[in-house]
């Protein structure tokens, strides 16, 4: 499969966040070419300011697989993480981060601030951005344009 495949899986998982009320963003980790983990945003669902479509997805791989290091994993999101998750990415050793869409305003991957390319780090995933972006921006727009338009 291509990067592109992979991210419209992330896609759906994104459009799954959205009709549950949360920010549309699906993420998952590929292990030799197979899905081990796939998650959506649940923050508003769990009440939990980490639950991260990023940060969950990283938890489930990291059962599946019986490590807390992904080295060899790909993680495919849809929007670009923020701090915390880009810190989690880092921690986890993720190998590489394939991004859709930048965020200018809380991007921690190379758009509002650079976390993997902090110069003292111990590890420094791949990082590709830009993957299927203006599906993953698309999807962002008419959720905030409709959450507007509702007055939220």
């Amino acid at each position: 499969m291509q990067l592109s495949d992979y991210m419209r899986q992330a896609l759906t998982l994104a459009k799954e966040a959205a009709a549950a009320g949360e920010v549309p963003v699906g993420a998952l980790i590929v292990s030799s070419g197979e899905v081990i983990a796939a998650a959506r945003n649940r923050v508003e669902e769990l009440q939990d300011p980490l639950a991260h479509a990023e940060m969950l997805a990283i938890r489930a791989a990291k059962a599946a697989l019986g490590s807390r290091y992904l080295t060899d994993c790909t993680l495919v999101v849809t929007l670009e993480p923020c701090p915390m998750c880009a810190g989690a990415i880092m921690l986890a050793r993720v190998g590489r981060l394939v991004f859709g869409c930048p965020d200018g305003r809380l991007g921690a991957c190379g758009s509002a601030f650079n976390v993997p390319a902090y110069r003292d780090a111990l590890y420094k995933p791949e990082v590709i951005g830009g993957v299927c972006e203006d599906e993953c921006r698309a999807l962002l727009k008419e959720f905030f344009r409709a959450r507007r338009d509702n007055g939220q």
